[in-house]
């Protein structure tokens, strides 16, 4: 069966490309194509696609309306996956895209669009219920860990785990009933993941979001 996709992008010829690079696939299908936030809410709610595929920055905000549009459609529309592009290798877009979760989300930036693989196959993830973030968004949020050894190779194969679990946006209470643990002892494995990841001094929110960020990149 075809991907349903609806593309927002408010430049016309990035859009064209954009659009021209996802019909070279066989089976995506790009259904509507918006070229702004209200636009877009609106195709959407005509037309159930499988997946989103928007701007980082649209009217009518002009700000991170790509990113908030996904984070209502996760509670609007949760089947629907959403693949954020943008030209800014900022992480902190992408810690927003995840505040709810990895599953059916991407975040890529603009010059990927000449690497048809590389969109169609983040295309394809999404609709399946899967991830993909830009390398390059995930070195500019660890760039201070250092040359080296990847922190990740140091949790132990429960932290892994649970790190996933993480990743998917689940709650602690989730977790422990996922991988048969108490509350207490996911919140232990956490908290040791956050020490081991250098993310300790973080929010809580920013935590989790941080360390799926690397999970999904490692």
């Amino acid at each position: 069966m075809s991907i349903r996709v609806i593309l927002a992008e408010d430049d016309f010829l990035m859009r064209e490309g954009i659009r021209r690079v996802l019909e070279t696939a066989p089976d995506i299908t790009v259904t509507a194509e918006c070229v702004d936030g209200d636009e877009l809410l609106a195709a959407v709610d005509a037309d159930s696609p499988d997946i989103v595929v928007t701007d980082v920055r649209m009217p009518p905000s002009g700000a991170d309306e790509g990113i908030r549009i996904a984070n209502r459609l996760r509670r609007t529309h949760p089947t629907v996956g959403v693949l954020v592009l943008s030209q800014f290798a900022e992480p902190e877009y992408a810690l927003a895209l995840l505040e709810h979760g990895s599953h059916r989300r991407a975040y890529l930036l603009k010059e990927r669009v000449n690497d048809r693989q590389r969109i169609t196959h983040a295309v394809r993830d999404v609709a399946a219920g899967g991830s993909a973030f830009d390398s390059k968004v995930v070195d500019a949020l660890v760039s201070s860990r250092g040359e080296g050894i990847s922190p990740l190779s140091t949790l132990s194969p429960r932290e892994r785990e649970v790190l996933a679990a993480v990743a998917q946006g689940k709650s602690n209470a989730a977790i422990a009933a996922s991988l048969v643990l108490t509350k207490s002892a996911v919140e232990k494995h956490i908290n040791s993941i956050f020490g081991k990841l250098d993310l300790a001094g973080a929010q809580d929110v920013s935590q989790r979001v941080k360390a799926a960020l690397m999970f999904l990149d490692g």
